[in-house]
């Protein structure tokens, strides 16, 4: 069933567009496999774990906590560069504290240092206490000298509280980037199973509601960082509606397509 449904969205796919197929593990390895052949090795972007399930099944061998979601695109390093980062996390943001009274405020001390060692970028930076400091063993500074007494100019370089430390320079709460989204999605920050049959039974009542229904928190992710407004998004096996709904207040454009007998209204 899903190798033919698979080909079509293949040849419906954009060229800057990417796919996302949420699985549990019984058949998350052999769709891999399936993908890989129909959208090609090179197209695989990442296999995301989502926490799905937060509570403990004491009844089962192994409890379940995370569904699978195979992400595929088909120009991986064109979509990386229009892919969409995650807005920081209030837990985050407690990585930035004030430890001087810093009128900017919040900032995070970034090392100064790199991997790997360049002659040209392995110049003495010497502490506010007149310490000579160099690249520890095997790496170099990680922009040039001009740079670095940039930063000491502006007031933004760093050596600890002692003022001997290894160089580093401050970055601002308010300057600092956004967050590359990684394969871990916890349920505090992608919703949960229990959460999305709540959100289906206030709008439909326990008898009428889908049966696998997903959060708004996690299509919501998904749309965040594969999508922007006015792109269109195709949820091919659309279930609860969840995806129609969720881009429809993302101001996305979409299509769902439904065999099931559920739609009432549509």
């Amino acid at each position: 069933m899903m190798y033919p449904r698979l080909e079509l969205l293949r040849e419906l796919l954009s060229e800057d567009g990417s796919i996302w197929v949420t699985i549990d593990d019984n058949e998350g390895q052999y769709l891999k496999v399936m993908m890989d052949e129909i959208f090609g090795r090179s197209s695989f972007v990442t296999n995301i774990c989502w926490e799905s399930r937060y509570s403990r099944s004491n009844d089962a061998m192994i409890s379940l906590s995370h569904n699978h979601i195979l992400v595929y695109a088909v120009a991986p390093d064109n979509w990386k560069k229009i892919r969409n980062r995650l807005p920081r996390t209030s837990e985050q943001a407690k990585q930035y504290k004030n430890l001087d009274n810093d009128p900017r405020g919040p900032w995070r001390a970034i090392p100064w240092d790199a991997p790997n060692i360049r002659e040209n970028l392995s110049y003495n930076i010497t502490t506010p206490t007149g310490k000579i400091r160099r690249p520890p063993p095997g790496r170099h500074w990680s922009r040039t000298e001009d740079q670095w007494l940039e930063l000491v100019a502006s007031g933004l370089a760093y050596f600890g509280k002692s003022e001997d430390g290894a160089p580093s320079f401050k970055q601002y709460l308010d300057d600092a980037p956004s967050i590359v989204p990684n394969t871990w999605w916890p349920h505090e920050d992608s919703g949960h199973t229990d959460e999305a049959k709540k959100e289906i039974t206030t709008l439909f009542g326990s008898d009428n509601a889908f049966a696998t229904p997903k959060p708004e928190r996690f299509i919501q992710r998904i749309l965040h960082i594969a999508t922007n407004p006015n792109d269109l998004v195709l949820d091919s096996f659309l279930g609860s509606a969840t995806t129609a709904a969720v881009a429809h207040k993302m101001g996305r454009r979409w299509i769902g397509v439904e065999m099931g007998d559920h739609a009432k209204t549509h």
